[in-house]
């Protein structure tokens, strides 16, 4: 029965493995550009949901500093980790 409920989780990976990104190019989007795509995350959602040409991630970037970088700009939306921290208190 275990196996069962294993199959479709099995077939998603294996789907998403397919999934290819543009490699990233000489002039690409780095560290600060992920940071100011993370910032305005929230908006570019909203504004994606009426407009084609806005996404709220940039593709294609240098990979893991653009990634660093927008992970950093979301949580300007929170707060950061120092919002939490007060709570605690």
């Amino acid at each position: 029965m275990r196996l069962r409920s294993l199959i479709p989780l099995a077939a998603l990976v294996g789907l998403a493995s397919c999934a290819t990104v543009p490699g990233a190019v000489e002039g690409s989007r780095g560290f600060f550009w992920g940071l100011f795509d993370g910032a305005v995350a929230p908006i570019a959602f909203v504004v994606s949901w009426f407009s084609d040409t806005v996404g709220i991630y940039g593709v294609p970037n240098s990979g893991g500093w653009y990634d660093f970088g927008f992970l950093l700009g979301l949580t300007c939306w929170a707060g950061g980790g120092g919002a939490a921290a007060r709570r605690k208190r």
